[in-house]
């Protein structure tokens, strides 16, 4: 089935409307002469952290170390998230780093 041309312009439109939305409202909500409220502060503060732990549980859920590989590639992975991030202290980084040595990992050694 396809689209009429009045549902294509409308599709579109509200696709422009929902970006154009996102992209604005902090704006219009926050505006720069008035303070940050200290909710945001805080959700800025414990968001990162909230969001990279979150992230790891999400990432380690399915493992199983009782079969197959014993999540040896995964604990590898971790370890050199950690230690990049150490060094470099850049979040990038560590997680490019440590995705490809696991895939490297899964592909070429487990």
């Amino acid at each position: 089935m396809t689209m009429t041309l009045t549902q294509q312009i409308i599709t579109i439109a509200m696709v422009v409307l929902g970006t154009m939305i996102t992209r604005f409202l902090p704006f219009i909500v926050f505006p720069s002469n008035k303070p940050t409220p200290k909710y945001v502060q805080y959700l800025g503060k414990v968001l990162p952290a909230a969001v990279i732990g979150l992230l790891v549980v999400y990432c380690l859920k399915d493992v199983n170390i009782l079969a197959g590989n014993h999540g040896i590639p995964e604990l590898a992975g971790v370890i050199v998230v950690v230690l990049l991030h150490v060094w470099k202290k850049s979040m990038l980084l560590s997680i490019a780093g440590g995705t490809i040595f696991y895939m490297l990992l899964v592909q070429f050694v487990f």
